[in-house]
């Protein structure tokens, strides 16, 4: 009999300890995953942007090189009520407009006469822009620089 009782003592012993040890691991995961959801959302990082967006003009000549922040809608064209009016007669009164939504830059032209293009390309729908991009409206040629 006392040899039963050390046999079964080295062979449940252990699988008790087993059994103690993987509800301990349990716990301590349903803990972290409690206190991971309970905690603020980290700042976004990375590509999502906070400061404004900006184009810097390559033409007309008389502008070259100055720029403008974007970080609302903006509407570029000829006359009022546009926010940036140009002296351009190949520019509708309201022609295109930039947003930012979500830390990007977007252009829409708004049914102008002659066109929006971004990379020669014209401008359908709402447009995505990305640095580098060469945007054209009327004789206006800009750049996103940021």
């Amino acid at each position: 009999m006392l040899v039963a009782a050390s046999a079964y003592a080295t062979i449940v012993r252990p699988l008790q300890i087993l059994v103690l040890l993987g509800v301990i691991l349990f716990f301590v995961r349903v803990l972290s995953i409690a206190t991971e959801e309970m905690r603020p959302p980290k700042e976004e990082t990375g590509r999502r942007r906070r400061r404004p967006l900006t184009l810097a003009f390559m033409e007309p000549e008389a502008q070259a090189g100055e720029r403008i922040e974007i970080s609302n809608p903006v509407v570029l064209g000829r006359g009022a009520p546009s926010d940036i009016v140009l002296d351009d007669t190949y520019l509708s009164t309201q022609h295109a407009r930039f947003s930012v939504d979500d830390g990007d830059l977007f252009i829409e032209d708004l049914g102008s006469r002659n066109g929006s293009y971004v990379n020669a390309e014209p401008v359908i729908h709402r447009t995505q822009l990305l640095k580098g991009d060469v945007i054209q409206i009327g004789n206006v040629i800009l750049e996103v620089v940021r």
